[in-house]
């Protein structure tokens, strides 16, 4: 059964800009150490980070309470499985919450195309 659906789309351009200007802590406090290796190894890693935020912005969506709770932007981290499909690891307090909603699985797709990346995240409950 699902129990609920997120949506974001993002515009790639503000990571290249905020690439560009150098700001190391704002990527610190919004991707995890396996996330920023992972990005910053792509030929247009702008388009990577931009893609991560709006998978974690969708799964905060599809939880429906946002950023709060306690919850922590590493709390949601986007890794691949070994043919290069997208997931969501969990930590802290998203799997928490996930485990008190008594949800089973995520569902998570990504694309991009020209300055947009865009992800929607599926939470099924068991």
């Amino acid at each position: 059964m699902i129990f609920g659906t997120g949506v974001d789309i993002v515009d790639i351009t503000r990571f290249e800009r905020l690439l560009g200007e150098g700001n190391e802590r704002l990527f610190g406090r919004l991707f995890t150490e396996h996330e920023r290796e992972y990005c910053a190894g792509k030929a247009r890693s702008a388009q990577h980070y931009a893609l991560r935020f709006a998978a974690k912005e969708a799964f905060l969506k599809a939880c429906g309470l946002g950023l709060r709770e306690g919850m922590t932007w590493h709390d949601v981290e986007v890794v691949s499985d070994r043919l290069g499909k997208p997931e969501l690891r969990l930590h802290g307090r998203a799997l928490a919450i996930f485990t008190d909603l008594e949800l089973a699985k995520t569902f998570v797709a990504l694309s991009h195309d020209g300055n947009f990346a865009v992800a929607m995240v599926v939470l099924e409950r068991s």
